[in-house]
């Protein structure tokens, strides 16, 4: 059974609003890195960035993050751009699900092996369930669900959706 929990509009405006405390954030800086998580974190990622680049004049730059979201220690983290783009740069670490927390830790303990100005994270939905220390700086909703339930995120154009299965 399927029960949609955000709809395309909903996501919008989350991305929308995201984008605004982002730059709030980093209203100084000359660029910022935008790092999403391979999935559905590049993707939401991709969304951010656009709506960046619409309300700021800093450089705003798509990292793509890929690891093996089920052993990240065992296959390493590794990033679309070299380090060098990102030393000394504000950071925001997007993924679309914040769940146990792994994705996110793992890529912060990557970025932190750099010195960088800050280090922020951005997930869609924030489902409580994590076993790292580990919060989302910025976060579309908070869903506090059974550990039997998935979360579905579904980007496509202007469809985007998340369900409850």
């Amino acid at each position: 059974m399927k029960n949609r929990i955000l709809t395309h509009e909903q996501i919008q405006h989350i991305v929308k609003r995201i984008a605004y405390q982002i730059y709030e954030t980093n209203v100084d800086e000359k660029m910022i890195v935008v790092a999403g998580i391979n999935g559905g974190g590049v993707n939401f990622a991709k969304k951010i960035v656009a709506m960046l680049k619409k309300i700021t004049d800093a450089e705003i730059v798509l990292c793509k993050m890929d690891m093996d979201k089920k052993d990240p220690l065992k296959s390493g983290v590794s990033t679309s751009i070299p380090e060098e783009t990102y030393t000394d740069k504000s950071i925001v670490l997007v993924d679309d699900v914040l769940n146990s927390g792994t994705t996110l830790i793992y890529g912060t303990h990557h970025f932190l092996k750099t010195p960088i100005k800050q280090l922020k994270t951005a997930v869609l939905v924030n489902r409580n369930h994590k076993k790292y220390p580990i919060k989302a700086d910025f976060k579309g909703i908070s869903l506090s669900t059974s550990l039997n339930e998935h979360i579905k995120v579904v980007f496509e154009t202007k469809n985007d959706a998340v369900y409850l299965e």
